[in-house]
């Protein structure tokens, strides 16, 4: 009878101290996080389509195809578990490959601008309304990460719960941080003299 006293009085200590919900927001995180690499693997397997449509583009800057490729490769040959989550070296060094992704892809975008028979192209178009689309569903997947981890590292963080996860090593969590805000804060500068691409 004592066992189960001391049992029952064990169960519910755990869960006024936040032990089940260090449980959920794990599992949220996690899932959130599979969102957000599920969105990553869509967008590099959109990638090859678009390289190989751009390629028709007699004139297109091989340069530009060529960095697109390589941050695809980088990007896609950084293996991700769900240790990652726990390990800020790893995320951080996994943000910034996919961070190198996207730049490629948003210069790839600006240059083809120049190109009136690509900007033409059905298939080009497609593709791109198909990738714009897909960096939305990367910012909404990130946001929903980073929401779930925002409520984990609160708890984490928060007496009594923190407590809790001394006991049982629940680290805070990393986030998504931006490598280059200083870059990003400053205003971009728009210049209509640019010289037109010869024909």
């Amino acid at each position: 009878m004592q066992r189960l006293l001391a049992l029952l009085a064990a169960v519910l200590a755990l869960t006024g101290c936040g032990y089940n919900d260090f449980q959920r927001l794990d599992e949220q995180s996690k899932a959130a996080w599979s969102e957000v690499l599920n969105q990553y693997q869509r967008r590099a397997d959109l990638v090859p389509n678009i390289v190989a449509t751009v390629k028709g583009e007699a004139n297109f800057e091989q340069e530009t195809l060529t960095r697109v490729i390589e941050a695809r490769a980088k990007a896609t040959s950084i293996q991700v578990t769900p240790e990652t989550l726990n390990n800020p070296e790893a995320f951080s060094k996994f943000q910034q490959a996919q961070g190198e992704l996207s730049g490629a892809l948003s210069r790839l975008m600006v240059v083809s601008e120049r190109y009136p028979t690509l900007q033409a192209n059905q298939g080009f178009r497609d593709l791109r309304v198909t990738l714009e689309g897909t960096e939305n569903r990367i910012t909404v997947a990130r946001n929903r990460f980073i929401q779930t981890v925002q409520e984990y590292n609160v708890l984490a963080r928060s007496f009594p719960t923190n407590l809790t996860a001394m006991v049982f090593s629940y680290e805070p969590k990393p986030s998504f941080a931006v490598a280059n805000e200083a870059q990003i804060s400053t205003p971009p500068a728009v210049d209509f003299s640019a010289s037109k691409p010869k024909p």
